[in-house]
């Protein structure tokens, strides 16, 4: 938990970013200082992306951002998951090769993210050479220190969701024709009896150790509820976990090295993939543990005891890090191909723009609990928050009427002193105790920006900068500046000092949203004179002149006026679902 840090004067003091717990590590697993690894899951290519996998990486990327906006060094790994059974018969029914297949898919995903403005530094495929290295290392390690072994295994498998399931897991539940079936109770998916022999792990031995890892806060997961999901899991029977498969059932994978009856379980390979981006098995250890792994609530089981207990078998500290997000919904409703709702993230590009949709999703988007997703929602957050309250305020204090010189006015002490006693009869100055609390809040801002982003709560950050961004338009509407006259020293003198605080607060807020909305902040930031060298939240200051400190905009002149900020959104004329995906 981070505590209040006191700015020195006009200069922002910023906590920390995620990721600082090497020191309680031993000294030879510590990864090199400042270099981290933030990543998203690798997706499964067994579809076309939908909103969910584009939240998943928009998060990371809002986070990997913020981190470069702070100077500070780190990759950021995204890709594809393609190897499975469910791929496998994905592609035949397709009438592909599923090699093919998941180039496809995979092109995708990579389109999508470009197009999202997503800054991966590294996309993974788990059909890349070098990944087939790093699991069959993982492999071979793993049963060098006798933690695998050859058994029977029978249970009921969910090839949607590539994993055995309990018998408290499943029901009986009839199909839309009738037909009764045994389906997963948490996911609805069909389930289906599978007897085979399988290489097992285990990972009942890790019982002890995983509570202790979690208890310790050696791997901690974020938010709270999610962690507390996976203690209560540790308490309940930790059985054995089978991991590889009859190769004569599912031939689209990695051999089990020395068995070619055998292929490696999908998730031991995926899991694997954060390892081979950092260089597993040769040149990891200057990256790793020093990992944050983005997920969804659905794969927390996954990331949050298997993989764990993997690396610890193979010799491996843990991730430091798992942020857990909920899912989307649409209309109220799950998103289904057969109900016609999944949401197409290009569709809602087209119709939203690209910065007003990742602003809707990261401001609407609480990890705790899921999301609901309607167009009218998203016209109605986009248009009163970008266009209304951000833009309209950059176009107020910039606009010829106002700002005729079209520069960055000089602020005056006289106006705006520092006690807010010294003003009487020291100028036209009439700043009001809320002039205060304006200027209070939006220097305390980039710290609560930051301590919400360390926490995973990004759309807490967004709620501080539009409540500001609201308290900056009260602050004009109060004055009223276009009543003022240029003609009268004094009211030029206010005048000026008015659009130079809220020139700074704009300025303060398009710093701060430039790892949500990268295009919006970049044209706010031009629009003001703001240079690419002087976009950096490390030395962050705000109102330097307030604090009797030089400030390098004063005089300025602004940047070319290249029209609204963020042009309204026309509000939807019905109901729609963004552009259902037909796959």
């Amino acid at each position: 938990m981070f505590l209040p840090v006191a700015a020195r004067r006009s200069s922002v003091l910023l906590p920390p970013l995620w990721g600082k717990r090497c020191c309680r590590r031993r000294q030879s697993c510590c990864a090199s200082p400042g270099r981290r690894l933030l990543s998203t899951p690798i997706f499964y290519a067994n579809g076309s992306p939908h909103i969910g996998h584009l939240y998943s990486a928009l998060l990371a990327d809002a986070l990997h951002r913020h981190r470069e906006l702070h100077e500070r060094g780190g990759r950021f790994a995204t890709g594809t998951d393609e190897h499975g059974l469910k791929i496998q018969t994905t592609a035949a029914v397709a009438g592909s090769l599923p090699q093919h297949f998941c180039d496809r898919i995979s092109a995708e995903f990579q389109e999508l993210f470009t197009q999202a403005g997503v800054s991966y530094t590294d996309f993974i495929r788990t059909t890349e050479p070098r990944h087939r290295q790093a699991v069959e290392h993982f492999w071979i390690t793993l049963q060098d220190r006798g933690w695998l072994y050859r058994a029977k295994y029978e249970g009921w498998y969910c090839t949607a969701e590539e994993t055995f399931l309990a018998a408290s897991q499943v029901t009986e539940h009839p199909d839309s024709q009738g037909c009764r079936h045994m389906v997963s109770l948490e996911s609805g998916h069909q389930v289906h009896w599978t007897n085979e022999e399988n290489y097992m792990f285990k990972l009942s031995e890790f019982q002890e150790p995983l509570l202790k890892l979690l208890q310790e806060s050696r791997l901690t997961i974020t938010p709270e509820p999610f962690y507390h999901q996976v203690l209560q899991w540790l308490k309940q029977d930790l059985p054995d976990l089978s991991v590889s498969r009859d190769r004569n059932r599912l031939q689209w994978g990695i051999p089990v090295p020395g068995d070619s009856t055998q292929t490696i379980y999908v998730w031991v390979d995926a899991l694997v993939n954060y390892l081979t981006v950092v260089g597993y098995p040769d040149a990891h250890h200057d990256w790793w543990p020093a990992a944050c792994h983005i997920v969804g609530k659905d794969i927390l089981k996954f990331h949050a005891i298997y993989w764990p207990a993997l690396l610890m078998a193979a010799g491996l500290d843990p991730p430091e890090q798992i942020f857990v997000h909920s899912h989307w919904t649409a209309q109220g409703q799950k998103m289904s191909k057969s109900l016609g709702n999944v949401v197409d993230p290009r569709a809602c590009f087209q119709r939203y723009t690209v910065d007003g949709f990742r602003y809707f999703l990261l401001k609407q988007g609480v990890p705790e609990r899921d999301c609901d997703y309607y167009d009218e929602k998203v016209v109605k957050l986009v248009n009163s928050e970008l266009a209304d309250v951000l833009g309209g305020l950059l176009n107020r204090c910039t606009a010829n009427s106002l700002n005729p010189s079209g520069t960055y006015p000089r602020f005056s002490e006289a106006c705006f002193p520092k006690d807010v006693g010294a003003q009487n009869g020291r100028g036209f100055g009439k700043a009001s105790a809320e002039d205060y609390k304006l200027v209070s809040s939006v220097k305390e801002l980039p710290l609560q920006v930051s301590s919400d982003f360390e926490r995973f709560r990004i759309y807490k950050a967004l709620e501080s900068i539009v409540a500001c961004a609201r308290q900056t338009n009260g602050f004009i509407q109060r004055h009223k500046p276009w009543k003022l006259s240029r003609d009268d020293p004094l009211q030029q003198q206010w005048l000026d000092t008015i659009l130079h605080v809220t020139l700074e607060c704009l300025r303060v807020y398009g710093l701060l949203l430039q790892p949500v909305i990268p295009a919006t902040a970049d044209k706010l930031l031009t629009r003001l004179g703001v240079g690419p060298s002087e976009r950096s939240l490390r030395n962050l200051t705000f109102l330097s002149r307030f604090h009797d400190e030089r400030c390098p905009f004063e005089g300025r002149n602004l940047g070319s006026d290249t029209g609204l900020l963020f042009p309204k959104l026309e509000k939807p004329k019905a109901r729609s679902h963004g552009g259902a995906l037909n796959i």
